[in-house]
């Protein structure tokens, strides 16, 4: 089962948006965001199998599995149709999604993300799946907060920080390997041309787990897609600067 937050319509006709977070976090990921569309939308989040409050089944996991996870809620709550948006894994689920059920998403947002890892990334999140059974998830945070969040915004913000870390070493080991696995494996290259949905494309101008050329490669393989680079913002752009990611999210709605 899926631990899911369901933020109801502000009213009649509002658009609906699913929203999909990132590896080894939960949805909170999007409060800020959530915080500034509650007004104007209907939002799903949720925390992803493995992850969070959510069952911690065994993996392998796939991309597609998750993306049916997404639709299975979607029939839980009555939706034939949303936007959905993904940041970093987020993102891959949210492509498998538009790939596998291209008629239940009206828009799609890809935050932070890419299509494909390169050709050396199952081996690369192998690594990292292998490095944190030996030192655990604490012995890996420092190295993450630096990957996302500037270094501006880690001074500041301590708060945020804390409470990013708890969720992340909160983390079964297992369920970590498996979505390390499944990123190591995603490839949604083939599927992009296809996508008729209105598409935002948006990554932190200081990413460096998929940095802006991932994000290029995406806006070009993309009919309908826009392209948005947020100055001075890393990996996690929804918990660093959810202003602008919810200013994007509606510019998208108000396309679907």
């Amino acid at each position: 089962m899926l631990s899911f937050t369901h933020v109801p319509a502000p009213k009649a006709g509002a658009p609906r948006l699913a929203l999909i977070h990132s590896l080894a976090l939960d949805r909170s990921v999007w409060d800020g965001v959530v915080q500034q569309l509650k007004s104007e939308a209907e939002m799903l989040t949720y925390d992803c199998r493995g992850h969070g409050q959510s069952e911690r089944t065994p993996g392998p996991y796939a991309a597609q599995l998750f993306a049916r996870d997404l639709a299975e809620l979607f029939d839980g709550i009555g939706w034939t149709k949303a936007a959905v948006a993904g940041c970093s894994m987020g993102g891959n689920v949210a492509q498998a999604f538009a790939a596998e059920y291209p008629q239940r998403t009206s828009a799609l947002g890809l935050i932070d993300t890419t299509a494909w890892y390169g050709a050396d990334a199952p081996a690369k999140f192998e690594e990292r799946a292998e490095t944190a059974k030996a030192k655990g998830m604490r012995g890996m945070i420092d190295f993450q907060l630096t990957r996302w969040f500037s270094d501006d915004f880690r001074a500041s913000h301590p708060d945020v920080l804390k409470r990013t870390t708890d969720v992340f070493v909160a983390n079964d080991l297992n369920c970590y390997a498996a979505s390390c696995e499944l990123l190591g494996n995603v490839d949604s290259r083939a599927s992009l041309p296809s996508f008729r949905m209105p598409v935002a494309i948006v990554v932190g101008e200081e990413d460096y787990a998929t940095p802006v050329a991932m994000a290029r490669q995406l806006h070009a393989a993309i009919p309908q897609s826009t392209l948005t680079v947020i100055p001075r913002a890393r990996h996690l752009t929804p918990i660093e600067c959810p202003d602008r990611i919810a200013a994007e999210l509606r510019g998208l709605l108000a396309r679907r």
